[in-house]
């Protein structure tokens, strides 16, 4: 089962006697335990029918001895542990015997945070068979930006791609940074109005004219001029605009126009599937790559990974500057 499908059951009150959520994306297990821990039930059977404790401050004897108990002002008892990584996982013997013979009045969630359980163990299986067990895993990098389309349009609201793009690359994959905020932008927008890059820049903080979208795209139209006023900009403003997003930004773009070449169907919707990209921007890789051929592709590639290593202090010679970093490896792109 996936996110949605679980907490459409949970809303039509169709509940599992035992929840799994594991990986390491934090934020669709928090969505998941959240729902149930605050809308299965109302606020007066809560004080009676519901516990939520912390894998670090319990046991599997403990938890156990609460699954059995049955339910005194509802239909469900809801136990809900928090941090589940933290328990005893190799002193789960009670917990197998529990599932074997499960409470079918209790619902136990189990949030088991940044990493996997392993799907080896006994406990797994059994968990598999008598309940939900729901995976979750971190977003790409080139996903994020699709993500935050689909928040959005869940909620009615649109984004232009350059938008979604723009926020996915500056605050990364910590979804609920993301979403933190989504909420913000949605409570000072009008619903009825696209969020622009000119939104997210009120909104949020990151400029719509020097950010790295804008220097890939001075870049692929081989605008010099805006290219290094970009660049005087991240050298002024180095916190909002790290070495290590820039020069990571710039490396998946020239890869992207590098794997454009190669492709044997070059339509739209056949390059944006196979780049990763929203079909918006697939124009803009046509673009580049009659800029930059395959052989200047390979070598700009090797220049982003050479002044990656100089920004870390590797073979840095006579520049240590970020700023001047940067402004020679924009100089050998674009000669």
């Amino acid at each position: 089962m996936n996110t949605q499908s679980i907490l459409s059951d949970i809303k039509k009150k169709k509940l599992a006697p035992v929840y799994l959520l594991h990986g390491e994306e934090p934020y669709f297990i928090d969505l998941i335990a959240d729902a149930i821990e605050h809308t299965v039930l109302d606020d007066a059977q809560k004080g009676f029918d519901q516990t939520v404790v912390y894998g670090k401050d319990t046991d599997f004897s403990a938890v156990i001895s609460m699954a059995k108990r049955y339910p005194m002002m509802s239909d469900h008892q809801v136990i809900v542990v928090k941090e589940a990584q933290n328990l005893k996982w190799k002193d789960d013997d009670l917990l197998q015997k529990y599932l074997e013979n499960i409470t079918p009045t209790t619902v136990l969630l189990f949030a088991y945070k940044y990493g996997k359980f392993d799907k080896r163990k006994k406990t797994y299986k059994l968990m598999e068979k008598a309940g939900v067990v729901l995976e979750s895993a971190k977003l790409y990098d080139d996903k994020v930006a699709g993500w935050i389309s689909e928040q959005l349009a869940a909620n009615g609201r649109k984004i232009h791609p350059q938008a979604a793009a723009l926020m996915g690359e500056y605050l990364g994959t910590d979804l609920s940074k993301i979403n933190n905020e989504l909420e913000k932008i949605q409570l000072n927008i009008p619903k009825e109005k696209e969020i622009t890059a000119a939104d997210i820049e009120q909104n949020i903080g990151i400029s719509k004219d020097f950010n790295v979208f804008e220097l890939n795209t001075a870049l692929a139209k081989r605008n010099a001029v805006k290219a290094f006023q970009i660049v005087d900009y991240f050298a002024a403003n180095p916190k909002s605009n790290p070495m290590p997003v820039v020069i990571g930004s710039l490396g998946t773009y020239f890869t992207k126009i590098l794997k454009y070449h190669y492709l044997p169907d070059k339509s739209s919707a056949a390059a944006a599937k196979q780049l990763g990209v929203h079909p918006f921007f697939v124009k803009e890789y046509e673009f580049a790559a009659r800029n930059f051929n395959r052989r200047k592709t390979f070598d700009i590639i090797h220049h982003i990974k050479e002044f990656d290593l100089k920004s870390k202090g590797m073979n840095v010679g006579h520049l240590t500057d970020s700023g001047d970093l940067l402004t020679e490896l924009i100089y050998k792109i674009l000669n």
